[in-house]
């Protein structure tokens, strides 16, 4: 079951959005509890993954992290695509 709130989120599976291949990259970047999201740009971890694995990652990776960032910094459960638009304005 997903966290309703960010103190909620024990493990980062726990965060919406993020299933166990999004925190196994999130793992080879360094993340490895949820609480470790707060203030982290979601932008900057999408470049960091690519940078670590040699490859470019689907853009929707960023929305992804965006959206586990957004939560733990306290804002409620989104789906990733809504941070679509934002991404494509900062990418």
């Amino acid at each position: 079951m997903k966290a309703k709130k960010a103190s909620e989120a024990l493990k980062l599976e726990d965060i919406p959005n993020i299933g166990k291949a999004v925190a196994a990259d999130l793992r080879l970047i360094g993340i490895e509890r949820p609480d470790q999201l707060k203030n982290k740009d979601g932008i900057e971890l999408y470049h960091k993954l690519n940078k670590k694995t040699g490859v470019r990652h689907d853009p929707c990776m960023a929305d992804t992290f965006m959206a586990a960032v957004d939560f733990m910094n306290g804002g409620r459960s989104r789906p990733w695509w809504d941070f679509t638009d934002k991404r494509k304005k900062l990418l």
